[in-house]
């Protein structure tokens, strides 16, 4: 089973290459269903994988693909209803990538050898590359190159730092395969100098792909660029695949007795992106990067919580799982303030209250519930991250923390005070159909509900998943 539901979705693709039209859209939304089906089932089950060297169950892969999952299903029906009002240049290839996209990143999520993780990512990037092209003009073909070269970059910095940590191995005498878990139990044997480089560039590497600061710079232009759908996938699950990849490293460090280094590492590059994103947030001019730079700060702060490591890294995992929901709620939302305005300007789009009054409770909420007001959960793993920095003694990060996380705040505010209820503004060419409405309030459901009942199967995966990373809760 865990190969198959990678391979669903890549042969569910490549039919859709050659579905001309609209024949494409109800294999989105039907292979989305059977993926989540599969999740579930992969959740309860929990099968050994046909290539144990390769790919493995463990709960923080199986915690991103059920994130994933869900929200490839509520995106592909809005994605249904957005096709027939956007202007779409060649839908077989955008729904073509849309399938490659969630397989790739279900392969990430799964990969278990260092090398099969590298490879996968590196998918992701190829995969999702034509998305952000399609609408085909000169700034979107800026954008794609601008995020395959320095995508590209990063993923080779990766593939040395996963070079580098295999000649841990070999000048520690491990025998073992290059896999993270095989990693995890020879720790305490790997080469101290080489781990510690490898990690480096791993981090720097995939947090090129994750968006942190400051090797951030193809995320603003690639989510202004894609449509929503594509962005709201782009936020919500790419970067969480490429913070897969530092987070099994991470634990890696750990158990080698190395936690304070790469914990710190983390911490400094967490800072850097909540402050960059506090920066660009308050004088940018379109909500699509407004909300892109949003991403780089949550980037930033679930950095921020795994790097402080115990109760604060299992508030970054909260921070993660709610970060996903809303923000792809909110990238959907922009869709519909898109395609209503016909402007990526904050001027262009104002008096939403009362021109698209469904959409502005879902950009509303999203908003809400992203900068981290209660009940949402982002709160309460913000909450977790700052009792954690506060018990491991970093006060002055902490006050850094908190003193960005209010600047990123009435940056954010004050636009979606001008988008919500200024008047001004063009009229709106689009009417609210429930199919583009209703994936986000699912969305900002899920995450309320989050809130106040975690299952417990779902919260001992994340204790489980976090547990090896500094301390305890």
């Amino acid at each position: 089973m865990v190969e198959i539901i990678i391979l669903t979705p890549f042969l569910a693709g490549t039919i859709a290459f050659f579905m001309q039209g609209a024949s494409g859209r109800p294999l989105l939304v039907i292979t989305g269903a059977v993926h989540l089906l599969l999740s579930i089932l992969l959740w309860a089950v929990r099968p050994a994988a046909v290539f144990p060297s390769f790919f493995a169950v463990t709960p923080e892969g199986l915690l991103s693909l059920l994130v994933i999952s869900l929200l490839f299903l509520l995106i592909a029906i809005y994605t249904g209803a957005y096709l027939k009002v956007a202007a779409i240049h060649s839908e077989p290839v955008f729904n073509g990538s849309m399938l490659l996209f969630l397989s790739t990143m279900t392969m990430v999520t799964l990969s278990d050898h260092i090398m099969v993780m590298w490879i996968a990512i590196e998918a992701t990037t190829l995969a999702s590359a034509p998305l952000i092209f399609t609408h085909r003009s000169a700034a979107s073909l800026e954008a794609t190159w601008k995020y395959v070269l320095i995508c590209s970059v990063g993923i080779a910095l990766a593939l040395l730092g996963s070079v580098l940590i295999a000649l841990s191995m070999d000048v520690g005498g491990v025998d073992a395969p290059i896999s993270f878990s095989a990693l995890a139990g020879n720790a305490r044997s790997l080469d101290p100098l080489w781990l510690k480089a490898g990690f480096v560039f791993i981090l720097v590497g995939y947090g090129t792909k994750m968006g942190l600061a400051p090797m951030h710079t193809w995320l603003p232009d690639a989510h202004s660029e894609a449509p929503s759908p594509a962005s709201a996938l782009l936020s919500g699950v790419l970067l969480n695949c490429a913070y897969l990849g530092i987070f099994k490293t991470n634990k890696i460090m750990h158990a080698a007795g190395m936690g304070t280094f790469s914990g710190t590492v983390l911490m400094v590059f967490g800072l850097a992106s909540i402050l960059a994103a506090a920066t660009y947030i308050l004088k940018h001019t379109e909500y699509k990067r407004l909300l892109a730079y949003s991403s780089i700060e949550n980037m930033g702060i679930i950095a921020f919580g795994t790097g402080i490591g115990g109760l604060a890294a299992y508030g970054a995992a909260i921070c993660l799982i709610h970060h996903s929901l809303i923000k792809s709620s909110l990238f959907l939302s922009s869709g519909n303030i898109l395609l209503g305005y016909g402007s990526r300007q904050i001027e262009g789009a104002r008096n939403l209250i009362r021109r698209m009054p469904c959409t502005f409770v879902a950009f509303l909420g999203g908003f809400v519930g992203i900068s981290g007001f209660p009940p949402f959960g982002i709160f309460v793993g913000e909450l977790f991250i700052v009792i954690g920095a506060f018990r491991s003694g970093h006060f002055v990060a902490v006050g850094l923390f908190l003193a960005s996380l209010c600047v990123v705040f009435a940056g954010f505010a004050n636009h979606v005070i001008q988008i919500a209820f200024t008047d001004g503004g063009e009229g709106v060419h689009m009417e609210e159909q429930a199919s583009m409405v209703w994936p986000q309030y699912a969305l900002l459901a899920t995450s309320l509900v989050l809130c106040f009942w975690i299952p417990e199967t779902l919260d001992q995966a994340i204790i489980h998943a976090v547990t090896t990373i500094g301390g305890g809760f």
